[in-house]
């Protein structure tokens, strides 16, 4: 689609690379004639326009004198002049259903409320030799921008403005001192044009934090499709698995998917085989799969409206957990059934992390791995459990795997009907620790569900099977399909 024209041709951003060949004024005269005209339709609104502006306008509700600027940043180079896929800014999202880059969200204050505006990349069609020129952002290199007129229609602000009118509008916010608020990190052009102010910057990122924490039926959807989505990519390792020699090939397995289905992983996956999982966060996913380990899998498939699942499963890669292994994974979930009944409004977020933690504690008690009395470990002056158990037990989880970060406080606070939360206790037994029996050494277990707080406790919204006999038949089930 084509925006309405301009009269101001949009800058050339891109410079040519070394391996780009000059185009002689024949060429481009050639190339700007013949093409038939650009349609007039305009393109759907986008899904949930109505709470966006909600959100919007709750937004400006909280900040009712002041200017609020959130862009949705730009392409990152990968290498050279090869960017990475590009991802919207969450917050941005979160206010306008807007995937583009480049984009900027401008609330100002009126009468009453505020004007929503949104400044776009232009869209000149074929009137403008950048079309063939931009490699950047000629649509011959990467396909059509949205446009000005139909931005404003697909996402139902009060007015779109080209991104190159941007400058001047920034230029009168630096005579406004102490009226503007930016969401900073996100767009450095704006953050060297605008001094910041560490406090009220600050307090808007909090605030959006705080709007995020509670997710609506449409997000709960999202997250849901996204648990759904990512069981559907745990079958495809889990079929792979019969075949496969390297961690490598269950990352690319379970990555397909995510792109089949999805915008992408939400994160990298962990694929860590034997005692790779005792790596929390192992992603270089280089090591060797032996039928006789487990492998921990902590990986989730990214929606196309950039909500993500967050599953972990730790699998026996030969279909049948070994005693040693059940004994650990079973004492894991049970942990995680502990942690399950503590979720419920009312309680504090930190109460599944504590339910999970004692269970945890009483099993390595049971186990005669603690070097002291189980109390003597629990106790805040030791917290020696966490030797085997390194992490807590759950994050937010929404539009970000560790959704709301900039939420600080919620991790002292309540849980609330419509917070999703991840629950993810884990026991990890390094392969050199002397004060673990050798039959333990190596064995690393994390089992992770995403759970949405309810008016009573919780509901499940994922669905992968938890229990290790249900593991095994489940696996052994897939593999007998043809």
């Amino acid at each position: 689609m084509t925006a309405k024209r301009r009269k101001t041709a949009p800058k050339d951003s891109s410079k040519p690379a070394s391996h780009d060949s000059v185009n002689p004024p024949a060429l481009i005269d050639f190339m700007m004639k013949q093409w038939k005209p650009a349609g007039n339709s305009l393109p759907a609104r986008v899904k949930g326009f109505a709470r966006f502006e909600s959100r919007r306008r709750a937004l400006g509700r909280a900040f009712p004198k002041d200017v609020l600027i959130i862009p949705t940043g730009h392409e990152k180079i990968r290498a050279n002049d090869t960017p990475w896929r590009f991802r919207a800014a969450s917050d941005f999202y979160y206010l306008t259903g807007n995937l583009e880059p480049d984009c900027v969200l401008v609330l100002i204050p009126k009468a009453k409320g505020h004007e929503h505006i949104l400044f776009v990349e232009a869209n000149p069609g074929r009137t403008d030799a950048t079309f063939f020129t931009d490699r950047r952002k000629g649509e011959l290199w990467v396909g059509p921008r949205l446009g000005i007129n139909e931005s404003r229609h697909c996402y139902e602000v009060d007015r779109c403005e080209p991104l190159d009118g941007l400058p001047e509008l920034l230029k009168n916010m630096k005579k406004q001192p102490g009226k503007v608020r930016v969401l900073r990190g996100v767009d450095a052009a704006i953050d060297r044009a605008l001094a910041g102010d560490k406090e009220r910057d600050g307090e808007l990122a909090t605030a959006i934090a705080e709007m995020r924490l509670i997710k609506d039926e449409m997000e709960i959807a999202a997250i849901k499709r996204a648990c759904a989505a990512t069981r559907r990519a745990y079958e495809d390792v889990v079929l792979a698995l019969r075949t496969a020699t390297t961690e490598r090939e269950v990352e690319g397995v379970f990555s397909m998917r995510a792109r089949i289905e999805g915008n992408d992983v939400g994160f990298g996956v962990i694929a860590a085989a034997g005692e790779h999982a005792c790596v929390l966060h192992w992603t270089a996913n280089d090591g060797r799969l032996r039928k006789k380990d487990l492998l921990l899998l902590d990986a989730g498939v990214e929606t196309n409206e950039i909500y993500t699942g967050d599953i972990t499963r730790t699998l026996p890669i030969g279909g049948k957990f070994s005693a040693v292994q059940r004994q650990i994974y079973d004492l894991v979930i049970e942990a995680q059934d502990a942690a399950f009944a503590a979720v419920k409004p009312g309680n504090m977020f930190l109460d599944p992390h504590r339910a999970a933690t004692r269970v945890l504690a009483e099993g390595l008690d049971r186990l005669g791995i603690l070097p002291c009395s189980l109390e003597e470990a629990l106790d805040q002056k030791n917290q020696f459990y966490k030797r085997y158990t390194l992490h807590n037990t759950s994050h937010m989880l929404g539009l970000d795997v560790h959704d709301c970060a900039n939420a600080p406080g919620y991790k002292e606070s309540e849980l609330r009907p419509g917070m999703v939360l991840t629950v993810e206790p884990g026991l990890y037994f390094q392969v050199d620790d002397l004060t673990v029996p050798a039959r333990y050494r190596g064995i690393g277990i994390r089992i992770e569900d995403d759970v949405l707080v309810t008016t009573r406790g919780c509901r499940l919204l994922s669905d992968i099977p938890r229990a290790s006999d249900d593991v095994e038949r489940w696996m052994h089930r897939l593999w007998q399909k043809p």
